[in-house]
């Protein structure tokens, strides 16, 4: 980098800098700043007299905005220096180890979202304090009071700076975008900037609806006489604070790297964005002899996990056609090498995004990876269009049988019910596991019966003989029998069964098993009016239902000859218990199958439903419970062991 590129670095990162740290609207990926940083940090230590004052390098944080007042922290709030590899590591350990070899180390997930300070005084929350450039922050104590997981009294009173890093849950972040989609609004680029953003808003009604969350990691200014970190955040964790998911202590690198693989390993099953692994040398005597370079403390380091956001340029767009007819849009980008997965696809949700985020081929965009779910397109980098870009036009034919879609606006729908992709994967559902649960009628195999012309539709597959079978190529006589036996035990199944696997947009599991119970097979007679008076139904359901019914009555009748699925008997009614009427979640592994569980709690009288609401009144969770109990957390949703919810149950049975 000679001076010229030097300068010109430093005016972007500046730009980067102030687009996400005052605009909350990013211009780049994470991955993109930390190399154009690292440039200038290599340049900046080869050149001292070159060093411009305006480089980010020569300050901590972001900017205060001016709809704040600034408020002085008690003790400056630092940064962290960054690393990226076990390389990275071996010489930060290094270092530390000269200041004191006689030292162990706390990791910690490093959570992505905004840094908070709190202010407390004897007892009291006195100030909430945005990290600001680290001296001095924006006033938010308001904003701070609607964060639930913050507590605005504790036990200790004499007074205390307690950090940490305010964070939205991922499921939560998706619900904020969706409702910000419906009015029209620009979605956020992740959730470290929703965070941010609403940490930041005058109105602070605004910050209460957005459930968030703060996490601990450390304290300012205090007088705590703990000898060791990890002690003193157990005594922070006391005073009402959340927990991080995981925290460890340990010796030497090869404890350190292992933590920090199975951390990156699991990134995905946090519940709340986690962009590495803090790592902090635990005794604090040490960390006070270590002290602080100008920038960072030498007793800290951040090792940051491989990229999950990549800039890459969207090639096509590719439309996907499922068992209900709906179409899907899905983006076709240049290969891009994620933490490691080569990334060609990316979903597109539906054709009001496309049009909401102006998406064009040829566009360069930010996606982000997150586990094994599909990339998604965050953000369409507008400033890097050079007139190249084609803007997508919505089709008006069915990518797959060319028949004219009908336009719902969000959704678009081929009505063919003969439509190839619609009769396969109507097959594919028909025989899952919450439906009919036909085994030996796999993806490939549904493909390879389709193809030969044998099976064409649901009911074909009761037509299948052995004969038939063995004429196909790869079908052996044992594994023809036993897809012929599959489908002969599928016969006599339960009716709700029999409802959820037709497949009817809208009507999952719960609804059909509240259709079975209510009309068992007149479900195809019920009127309107009938099935919007049953519980957990709505008009959308319910006229879904009745268009399906209208469209395939003759089909319906038909595969309910064939399978003769069991008529609901009438349960008796619960006898009064702690679950009756009530609507639970079951989260997690426990002694006995969740099926088994989620059958006792029915027997009950309990509703048992797969997702967590302010509507959920119990969450049952075993171990190793993820994201739904994370969330009724959050909601303070009543939260049960398995072996609380047995006592409750003998309880009631006195």
């Amino acid at each position: 980098m000679n001076l010229q590129e030097y300068i010109n670095a430093v005016k972007t990162l500046n730009l980067y800098s102030y687009h996400y740290y005052v605009l909350d609207d990013p211009l780049t990926t994470d991955e993109i700043y930390d190399g154009l940083y690292h440039d200038v940090v290599v340049f900046e230590h080869e050149n001292k007299n070159e060093i411009l004052s305006n480089s980010p390098t020569q300050r901590v944080g972001d900017v205060i905005s001016e709809g704040f007042t600034k408020a002085s922290h008690l003790s400056r709030m630092w940064s962290l220096e960054d690393i990226f590899d076990a390389d990275g590591l071996l010489k930060w350990l290094k270092k530390t180890y000269k200041l004191n070899k006689n030292i162990s180390f706390y990791c910690e997930p490093k959570f992505d979202g905004a840094s908070l300070n709190l202010i407390y005084e004897n007892g009291k929350l006195a100030q909430g304090i945005t990290r600001g450039d680290g001296v001095a922050g924006e006033l938010i104590t308001q904003n701070v009071k609607t964060i639930r997981s913050i507590p605005l009294s504790i036990e200790h009173k004499e007074r205390i700076e307690i950090r940490g890093e305010v964070v939205i849950f991922k499921d939560e972040f998706d619900k904020i975008n969706e409702k910000r989609l419906q009015a029209g609004e620009a979605v956020f680029a992740n959730p470290r900037n929703a965070a941010a953003g609403s940490l930041r808003q005058l109105d602070s009604s605004v910050t209460a609806a957005r459930n968030l969350v703060f996490l601990p990691y450390g304290v300012g200014k205090n007088s705590l006489t703990h000898k060791l970190l990890s002690e003193k955040m157990e005594y922070i964790y006391s005073l009402g604070f959340r927990k991080p998911p995981s925290s460890s202590t340990c010796q030497e690198f090869d404890s350190i790297e292992a933590i920090y693989e199975v951390m990156k390993r699991d990134r995905d099953s946090y519940s709340m964005m986690l962009d590495g692994m803090v790592i902090k040398v635990n005794e604090i005597a040490a960390q006070i002899d270590m002290g602080y370079t100008v920038k960072v403390p030498r007793f800290a380091v951040a090792y940051k996990f491989p990229a999950v956001e990549k800039i890459t340029t969207v090639k096509e767009i590719v439309l996907q056609v499922g068992r209900t007819g709906a179409v899907t849009p899905v983006a076709i980008v240049e290969p891009t090498d994620i933490d490691g997965v080569i990334v060609e696809r990316a979903t597109l949700h539906n054709f009001d995004e496309i049009d909401r985020k102006d998406i064009r081929l040829h566009d360069k965009v930010i996606i982000l990876r997150s586990g094994d779910v599909i990339p998604k397109i965050i953000k369409v980098l507008t400033h890097e269009r050079n007139g190249s870009e084609i803007k997508y036009e919505r089709p008006t034919l069915c990518p797959v049988c060319s028949s004219e879609l009908l336009d719902e606006g969000v959704l678009l729908k081929c009505q063919n019910l003969t439509c190839d992709a619609r009769v396969v994967n109507s097959i594919y559902y028909f025989a899952s596991k919450p439906c009919l649960n036909i085994d030996g009628l796999g993806d490939k195999i549904v493909e390879s019966l389709y193809n030969s012309g044998l099976v064409r539709s649901v009911i074909d597959l009761f037509d299948l003989t052995l004969d038939k079978l063995l004429a196909l190529e790869g079908f052996k006589e044992k594994k023809s029998q036993n897809l012929l036996n599959s489908l002969q035990n599928a016969k006599g199944c339960d009716y709700w069964r029999f409802i959820n696997s037709l497949g009817i947009e809208h009507i999952g599991e719960v609804a059909s098993k509240t259709l079975s119970e209510n009309f068992g097979s007149r479900f195809t007679d019920a009127t309107k009016e009938e099935i919007i008076a049953c519980d957990g139904i709505g008009e959308e359901m319910a006229e879904s239902l009745l268009e399906f019914v209208r469209v395939n009555r003759e089909t319906i009748l038909k595969l309910q000859e064939i399978l003769r699925p069991l008529e609901p008997t009438k349960r008796a009614e619960a006898k009064e218990n702690a679950f009756k009427g009530k609507t639970v979640v079951l989260t997690g592994t426990m002694s006995e199958s969740r099926p088994v569980v989620k059958e006792k709690l029915e027997l009950l009288g309990a509703k048992v439903v797969g997702s967590v609401s302010k509507k959920t009144d119990f969450v049952i969770y075993g171990e190793d419970a993820g994201s739904k109990y994370d969330k009724a957390m959050s909601l303070d949703v009543i939260c049960l062991t398995e072996l609380e919810m047995q006592k409750m149950i003998s309880e009631s049975e006195k």
